[in-house]
């Protein structure tokens, strides 16, 4: 997992780690757990912040976001630890020559701008950050500073109360876990289900894994989908499957969408990042109605084919992704994974039962390299034009526009809603890169990257629709509402 600070990402892991443990040993008590702030912070000096009873607290609220609860948000504040970022937005600065003509002073309505001893202050009681004074100050030495969780977020959907801790607005956050890597004190986390996992292998379940397209490269050029694969059945999972799988089907059935939308004359948007789709409903719901794909996500579909095979396995998807956890609780896709872990979590239940991911001999493939190209910007467009090309479709001319991270998806959102979009489909992803640029991603992007291109070189190159001959396709739905279209197939001579 990458964040602002390795002492944050250690942090995360060994307390995680240590409560997975708890579990596997079924010790998850209100006194075990109680151990692991004193292990953190053990004193009488503190190591990080300004007290051991501050770190303790920390400590117990990173706790709390594991196990899960059912009322928790999917991105949640820990209080303890929002407290030391400036609450303020505008400040004077040391260039501020104390002039006699104060334009500051003027241009400010509510009287925050006082003379102090040698340059002007701000009162941050009376502020509400207009940016004014600014704007007028000659030297330009009134500076404006964003929180990075603030400035992180694409859609607004921060603010702070009183104390300045940090807010989440429910109706506006998209669940792009973007705010949480962000911020150098690791105030902001999300639900982990890494407990409920456990809880169900060692109940004997059927859990199944489902990796996400990205995974590849995450963990290094030799470490590819078999090797995850083995160390996930070490820990107790009964098998594991690669979600480019669910690529295929997603690219298959958005396929016929697209096909459909271009003799209508319709721009359509993809519906594979949850982030994305949250974007459009919470802030562009006429888009959302009209030009949203009805076609589920890769990691649903595979959830829904392993469903259709055995309805009593546990499904759970690993991947870089925050969002994924709120689509898992979307009430409004129907049938939807049980569980999402980000690979920081996956490492640290891998940690707690002492199995390492290595590399392993065998080769697995269970999608077509279109399927696994998912992960980056582009790939979904890509895939779905290829799906289009080996029904016979003509592809020629057809516009598309690519969208990666918030505000390149925003600013083509807001050309289509006003009418301006000169384009066929969009392809939204909210993260910069695609899935591969993550929040969650195990290591750097250029290093994923580098990785990747060595592990898919390997891929043989079978047809989409080919490789979904192998699936029972009819036996599940691919659409979000859960329904079966009649008629409706994929293969061409059907």
């Amino acid at each position: 997992m990458i964040t602002n600070d390795k002492g944050i990402v250690e942090l995360k892991h060994f307390i995680l780690r240590e409560v997975c443990r708890l579990a596997w040993n079924d010790q998850l008590t209100p006194e075990e757990t109680e151990k692991i702030p004193y292990q953190v912070s053990p004193g009488p000096k503190p190591q990080y912040r300004c007290c051991i009873y501050k770190e303790r607290e920390i400590v117990r609220g990173r706790i709390r976001l594991a196990p899960a609860h059912p009322t928790q948000n999917v991105v949640a504040v820990i209080p303890a630890a929002c407290d030391d970022c400036p609450i303020q937005d505008y400040f004077v600065s040391d260039i501020c020559r104390f002039c006699l003509g104060k334009a500051c002073l003027n241009a400010c309505k509510f009287g925050a701008i006082v003379p102090g001893d040698s340059k002007m202050r701000i009162d941050p009681a009376k502020c509400k950050s207009c940016g004014m004074c600014a704007k007028s100050c000659p030297f330009g030495a009134i500076i404006h500073q964003t929180r990075p969780c603030k400035k992180s977020c694409p859609v607004g959907a921060i603010s702070y109360d009183e104390a300045g801790v940090c807010q989440i607005d429910e109706s506006k956050c998209i669940h792009c876990g973007h705010c949480i890597h962000s911020c150098p004190f690791g105030a902001i986390g999300s639900k982990i289900f890494a407990v409920d996992v456990i809880r169900a292998i060692r109940e004997g379940k059927k859990v199944i894994a489902m990796c996400a397209p990205a995974t590849e490269g995450q963990f290094g050029k030799d470490i590819g989908m078999a090797a995850i694969r083995a160390a996930l059945k070490k820990a107790g999972f009964a098998e594991m499957v690669e979600v480019g799988l669910g690529g295929d089907m997603t690219a298959a059935y958005e396929a016929l969408e697209w096909i459909e939308a271009r003799k209508e004359g319709k721009i359509m948007t993809t519906s594979c990042c949850p982030a994305f789709i949250s974007m459009l409903r919470h802030h562009y719901p006429a888009i959302y109605e009209n030009n949203k794909s009805t076609t589920v996500s890769p990691m649903v579909a595979v959830s829904r084919y392993l469903k259709s095979q055995d309805p009593d396995c546990v499904t759970v998807f690993v991947g870089p992704c925050i969002a994924k956890k709120g689509e898992t609780l979307n009430p409004l896709i129907k049938d939807t994974p049980d569980y999402a872990l980000t690979y920081g979590e996956i490492v640290a239940l891998l940690d707690s039962k002492g199995v390492a991911i290595e590399p392993v001999e065998e080769d697995y493939q269970e999608s077509s390299i279109f399927g696994k190209c998912f992960a980056g910007s582009g790939g979904v467009a890509s895939a779905v034009l290829e799906v289009m090309r080996e029904m016979g479709e003509d592809t020629e001319g057809i516009r598309l526009t690519t969208c990666a991270g918030g505000e390149d998806c925003k600013r083509a959102m807001m050309l289509l809603k006003a009418g301006k979009l000169e384009t066929d489909f969009v392809e939204g992803m909210i993260c910069p890169g695609g899935c591969v640029g993550g929040p969650s991603k195990h290591q750097a992007e250029a290093l994923v990257l580098k990785a990747r291109t060595d592990l898919l070189a390997k891929a043989d190159g079978r047809k989409i629709l080919e490789n979904l001959k192998n699936y029972p396709m009819d036996q599940f739905s691919m659409h979000r509402d859960g329904s079966m279209h009649e008629g409706e197939s994929i293969f061409p001579d059907k």
